[in-house]
């Protein structure tokens, strides 16, 4: 088994459920730090040879595509972070799709080539969306890794399973499900992304990505440009997501060397026909809104 690496390119104001955070129409007016950010985190995985999933808001595809285009100029791949950064269990069906739709067409138009991978901010596909795989395919997608299986702030579905599944939408289209990584039993933690990842020391996610290897268990990391930005602009928050937010800053940089040294990373793209030939579809078949959540609970 493998390790996939993915960045979520957004901006240092895009952080999510906080209470005065920036509406979408001042995003233009605030200083933006995207763009050395990102193209800094480019420039790590390059030297370390490897290639990356690139999960875009469509806003930051729509303002900034020249970093669109440099992502896939060197081979990375160009996925979609919906557009406008809003939690799914919080937008109706039409508005999820609407929002997916525009991010998806942004991303292919400036790109140039097809969008078939899908990452919902804040990993926010709960019980309350039993729609989300319908509509996602009706966006357009083919994969989506948004399932975040384990108890977490906004989102998380404790009951999903932790290994890639297929869904099959009513019209039967197939959905490939990556779920975030998390490993332990009684509790089980992410050690692999965001937070988490700057808040454990490297000697431990070293360990717990070994563990899951060893376990034929796929680890997928995944950081934000903003993380390896120590002097970047605060926003206001209670102490507690301000701690969330900003703890440990100063090694994830560091942290992310060790992780593309240490194992081998692919994108999305290249575990997806390996994944759909592989997986068994039986039991996880999409019978639509009202039930369909038991395609993987």
């Amino acid at each position: 088994m493998s390790c996939i690496f993915t960045i979520d390119v957004e901006d240092w104001f895009h952080i999510l459920d906080i209470p005065g955070g920036p509406p979408i129409g001042s995003w233009l007016s605030l200083e933006s730090r995207v763009e050395r950010n990102f193209l800094l985190l480019l420039d790590l995985v390059d030297q370390h040879g490897v290639k990356t999933t690139c999960f875009f808001l469509g806003w930051i595809g729509e303002h900034f595509p020249h970093l669109v285009r440099e992502a896939h100029r060197r081979g990375h791949e160009i996925a979609s972070h919906g557009y406008a950064h809003r939690l799914v269990y919080e937008l109706t069906p039409q508005e999820f799709r609407e929002d997916a739709e525009k991010a998806r067409r942004i991303l292919e138009d400036v790109a140039g080539c097809r969008v078939t991978g899908f990452r919902a901010p804040g990993f926010s596909v709960t019980k309350a969306t039993p729609w989300f795989f319908e509509q996602l395919a009706n966006s357009g997608y083919l994969y989506d890794s948004s399932i975040f299986p384990a108890r977490r702030g906004h989102g998380g579905l404790e009951e999903a399973g932790r290994d890639p599944f297929i869904v099959y939408t009513s019209s039967g289209v197939a959905i490939i499900e990556f779920p975030m990584t998390v490993a332990g039993v009684a509790k089980p933690m992410c050690f692999f992304g965001g937070g988490y990842l700057r808040l454990f020391p490297w000697p431990v996610i070293r360990t717990m990505t070994q563990k899951c290897l060893n376990d034929k268990r796929t680890v997928i990391f995944y950081v934000h440009p903003r993380e390896i930005d120590v002097d970047h602009p605060r926003l206001p928050m209670n102490r507690m997501r301000t701690f969330k937010s900003y703890v440990n800053l100063n090694t994830t940089q560091y942290k992310i060397e060790q992780i593309l040294k240490t194992f081998h990373c692919d994108r999305f793209h290249d575990e997806y026909t390996h994944v759909l030939a592989t997986l068994d579809p039986g039991p996880r078949k999409f019978v639509g809104a009202v039930d369909g959540m038991e395609a993987f609970l």
